[in-house]
């Protein structure tokens, strides 16, 4: 495995990082188990960080918003992760099997911090010999991998059952209030629809309606005046900030700053 990569399989996800790493779009798309083999996982959900260490387990619960960094140990070496998807497909079959429902509505945390078990980690050490392939996983066996995780979860955290069996799709909520506190993720306009309980149209119709401009042109400027408060009110700099307000390019984000502000981020 070269360092700073990682190896993707349909449902398994490896990483290895010999330097820090920060993932693109922050999105959870489905339920995920995770652990931390080396180094640390920090993960931003919006209203909390978590910071996860090597030999943590966790889980994050799908269709929310959340910002990763991934860091090497500090006295050297790599970060090393896995994970694996939950697929709602698989779901839905032991919902039907186990006569599984959620009976409540759950507001937890959107990612949770698993007490460590020998079972988790025994698991996961199962999980290796799949990584390592050369070419695609058998869809039969990755599902049964899968179908094993969920039955280990439903045993040693029966708590989060009413999580894993929620089928629900996120319902129309309050726009304005859900742009304000979530401008600083990076994510496509789509997944931001999608959150709010709106097709991609409806949503660009009701954003002009709020905030009588695009979406992708509100999110520009939003980001940019809180990049200013960052730096001329908490003294920060252009490279730390970047990223934290949204933006994926360090040079981006400065001929962007310029142009809205008519001076660099570090003449500030």
């Amino acid at each position: 495995m070269e360092l700073n990569s990682t190896n993707k399989k349909p449902g398994l996800l490896y990483s290895c990082y010999a330097a820090t790493s920060r993932i693109g779009e922050q999105f959870i798309p489905e339920h995920v188990f995770s652990h931390v083999i080396s180094g640390s996982l920090t993960i931003f959900d919006g209203n909390e960080t978590h910071v996860f260490k090597g030999g943590d387990f966790s889980f994050g619960k799908r269709n929310h918003l959340a910002k990763f960094s991934k860091q090497p140990p500090a006295e050297g070496g790599e970060f090393q992760s896995i994970s694996i998807y939950l697929d709602q497909h698989i779901l839905r079959e032991i919902s039907k099997e186990q006569g599984y429902i959620t009976s409540k509505e759950i507001h937890k945390t959107p990612v949770i911090l698993l007490k460590p078990e020998t079972l988790y980690q025994k698991y996961v050490d199962s999980l290796i010999p799949y990584i390592n392939l050369s070419g695609s996983i058998d869809e039969e066996l990755l599902s049964v991998k899968i179908k094993e995780a969920i039955l280990l979860m439903i045993k040693l955290n029966p708590e989060l059952k009413d999580i894993l069996f929620d089928f629900n799709e996120p319902g129309k909520i309050d726009l304005e209030a859900y742009m304000n506190k979530n401008f600083y993720f990076n994510v496509e306009a789509k997944r931001f629809a999608f959150l709010t309980g709106r097709s991609l149209a409806t949503f660009k119709r009701d954003f002009k309606k709020i905030f009588n401009t695009s979406p992708h042109r509100w999110l520009q400027q939003r980001r940019l005046k809180e990049a200013y408060y960052l730096i001329k009110e908490k003294g920060k700099k252009a490279s730390e900030v970047y990223l934290e307000v949204g933006f994926e390019d360090l040079s981006h984000f400065s001929f962007a700053f310029k142009n809205a502000f008519g001076i660099s981020p570090s003449r500030i």
